[in-house]
């Protein structure tokens, strides 16, 4: 991608260095719901949520030096980040409203949020409560090495699936999703988060159709994206992690899935076409 010398947000807020003090789990379970299906890796079940996120205070602040890679990397994803404000505040404006500018919170090893305090192995996530995304840079290496997903057009995907989640919270997605939770089975109830979460990666195709048309992409950017969105999947990340796949325990959709939105995202480049919830071959 093309983003050296570019425009950078205004809306990053540095806490690498800074620790966090646990607050608990905002709203009690329903809380807990929100970073687990605001996070984009996923796979896990909310044991291993549990493991990551703190309901006790801690303060860890340390001393932290940035590294060159790292200094790189925050002012990639700033630009990134500015890039999506573009995109979605024309795109409001054309539906006749204004778009609402997200934060986006460095950070590294622990985070508070208005969700709650969660550990770097969550993964990013966005916390509607304060409309904040939460990125530990690292993941840009878990991406590669892990994920094998490499390529800084892949992380590009990861900031811009985040900032869907945005988009949702501003257009009453989330909370129309929320307000099922306890109308239903769990398994039920899967069905609607796998549908927000390949929402989200519809609109991260949104992002590079823009970011295409500006001619910002490089020869092999949008590979990187589908990469990594396949490498995300549920049954990918299933079968990694624990040798086989449980379909009915999905929250964000299977590989084919997630690179099939956001392609879709990519090719079509409007709010309209991306209605998972009623679409009914996902």
């Amino acid at each position: 991608m093309k983003w050296r010398g570019r425009g950078q947000s205004a809306n990053v807020e540095d806490r690498r260095g800074m620790g966090a003090g646990g607050i608990g789990i905002a709203g009690g379970g329903i809380g807990l719901v929100i970073v687990i299906i605001m996070t984009l890796i996923g796979g896990g079940g909310p044991g291993d949520i549990l493991n990551n996120i703190q309901g006790t205070d801690t303060n860890q602040a340390g001393t932290y030096e940035e590294t060159e890679q790292e200094k790189e990397l925050a002012d990639f994803v700033s630009v990134v980040l500015a890039d999506t404000e573009t995109v979605w505040s024309e795109l409001f404006k054309e539906a006749g409203t204004e778009y609402q500018e997200p934060v986006m919170v460095l950070y590294n090893g622990q985070v508070k949020s208005a969700c709650g305090t969660a550990g770097s192995s969550v993964g990013p996530f966005y916390c509607p409560g304060d409309y904040k995304l939460y990125i530990d840079l690292s993941f840009y290496e878990e991406l590669n090495k892990k994920f094998q997903a490499p390529g800084d057009f892949a992380m590009a995907y990861v900031v811009a699936h985040e900032v869907g989640h945005h988009v949702q919270t501003l257009l009453g997605t989330n909370k129309e999703v929320m307000a099922l939770r306890n109308k239903m089975s769990e398994e039920e109830f899967n069905q609607y988060l796998i549908r927000l979460e390949l929402q989200a990666d519809y609109y991260a195709g949104v992002f590079a159709h823009y970011a295409e048309g500006e001619g910002y992409l490089e020869v092999g950017d949008i590979e990187e994206a589908i990469t990594a969105a396949s490498a995300v999947g549920d049954d990918n990340i299933q079968k990694k992690t624990q040798g086989y796949v449980v379909p009915e325990s999905f929250t964000h959709g299977t590989s084919e899935q997630r690179m099939r939105w956001f392609k879709k995202g990519y090719e079509a480049g409007t709010i309209e076409d991306g209605n998972t919830f009623k679409a009914k071959d996902l």
